[in-house]
């Protein structure tokens, strides 16, 4: 099988403010000047996840292909700023996305900007789809797509439980007592956001090469109002073409769910894998 040729890809640290003024820290891929496409992408992991855990090798492959990367960590994540640590925000990850692609704009070599986004960040793919005119296209790799079949289609007891811990949590931080946390990948049965065993090890294939630290939880508030994030109904008023590249299993997110979106995109691209 053949690849494609090795180009002169540089990768540099950058950072830019996010909309709270916090550091939001990413990696900058450019592609070797002469086959330099114009295209900038900018590239955001699924939940709980760092830039470190396995975004490089695309990210490589991008540049490789002539396109610009902006590889980002989520505020409260990986090496960008905010407390408390591992602190999900719909609002504020939608802020880092649109402050990563004002960056983007901004870079000398960008004529078009396009946004990435794998599993949970395919609720922030779409959803800039819709409302950012700016964009040429976005792109969502196993995507969640629908907040509310994500958190309806869990057991009625694990959901019943999360919410608690989530009250709890919110309760807590009114109180100014240390945040709860609860486990992101865990074993089928176990207590967590996502209690599969091909969520343990598609962790395991992810785990930082570089060694960086990549705690396996977030807050328990973090997971109030996922089921009220639903750009799969309004994605027919898509802004730009919407690339959606689904698995046909995966215990994170529905093959079902993000299929049935493309009937409501007129021109839609949906590939399985």
């Amino acid at each position: 099988m053949s690849h494609p040729a090795r180009h002169a890809t540089r990768r540099e640290s950058v950072s830019f403010p996010g909309a709270d003024g916090a550091r939001i820290d990413a990696w900058l891929y450019r592609p070797d000047s002469r086959i330099a496409t114009g295209t900038t992408i900018v590239m955001a992991h699924g939940i709980g996840g760092i830039k470190s855990a396995g975004l490089a090798p695309i990210a490589e492959r991008f540049a490789d292909g002539g396109h610009t990367c902006v590889v980002f960590d989520y505020r409260h994540f990986g090496t960008s700023e905010g407390f408390p640590r591992e602190r999900l925000s719909i609002r504020a990850e939608r802020d880092d996305y649109r402050a990563a692609t004002e960056y983007a704009h901004q870079l000398p070599e960008t004529a078009r900007t396009v946004v990435w986004g794998c599993s949970f960040a395919g609720l922030h793919a779409t959803w800039h789809a819709i409302n950012q005119p700016r964009l040429a296209a976005a792109i969502a790799v196993c995507p969640l797509v629908d907040g509310a079949h994500a958190t309806f289609s869990k057991p009625v007891g694990l959901s019943a439980r999360l919410l608690v811990c989530g009250l709890l949590d919110v309760l807590g931080s009114v109180l100014r007592r240390p945040p709860r946390y609860v486990s992101i990948s865990v074993d089928e049965g176990a207590f967590g956001v996502l209690p599969a065993r091909d969520s343990i090890l598609g962790r395991a294939i992810l785990a930082p090469a570089d060694g960086s630290s990549w705690p396996n939880r977030v807050t328990a508030r973090s997971l109030l109002g996922i089921a009220f994030c639903r750009p799969a109904r309004r994605l027919g008023r898509a802004q730009c073409p919407v690339l959606l590249v689904v698995p046909e299993t995966d215990a994170s997110a529905s093959f079902a769910a993000a299929a049935a979106t493309t009937t409501s995109i007129p021109v839609a691209a949906t590939t399985s894998t």
